[in-house]
């Protein structure tokens, strides 16, 4: 593979198995990303990914509903989220994903510290 990229499909992620019925994708660690955090969960019927939120190191996340019907927790308000919902959580707020349906949930979690150093383009 050349220098500078990586291209892998989401398949060939290493796995963790995690708590709550939940697969975890380590895409940024198979990608040797350095600069932020992403991750994909697969979350079976009945699961759900930790509550947590990331005061302490004071990141902002946002998750993307790639496949499935989720349901997505903000500071105890549940909001249905099927694929192509989008969710930015503020480093204080407590979230979570819920998976309350019959199939299998694909979720894409990014994360990166509120002092990174982005700047916004100026049309987006």
């Amino acid at each position: 593979m050349a220098e500078g990229y990586t291209i892998k499909h989401v398949d060939e992620f290493e796995e963790m198995e995690g708590s709550g019925e939940a697969t975890w994708r380590l895409a940024r660690k198979t990608l040797e990303a350095e600069s932020f955090g992403f991750n994909v969960v697969d979350i079976g019927p009945g699961g759900q990914i930790p509550e947590h939120n990331h005061s302490g190191d004071n990141q902002e996340e946002v998750f993307v509903i790639l496949d499935g019907q989720a349901t997505v927790v903000a500071d105890d308000e549940e909001h249905e989220a099927p694929s192509g919902t989008f969710c930015r959580y503020a480093p204080e707020v407590n979230r979570t994903i819920r998976n309350n349906s019959d199939g299998t949930v694909r979720a894409l979690l990014i994360g990166v510290p509120v002092e990174s150093g982005y700047k916004g383009m100026g049309w987006g």
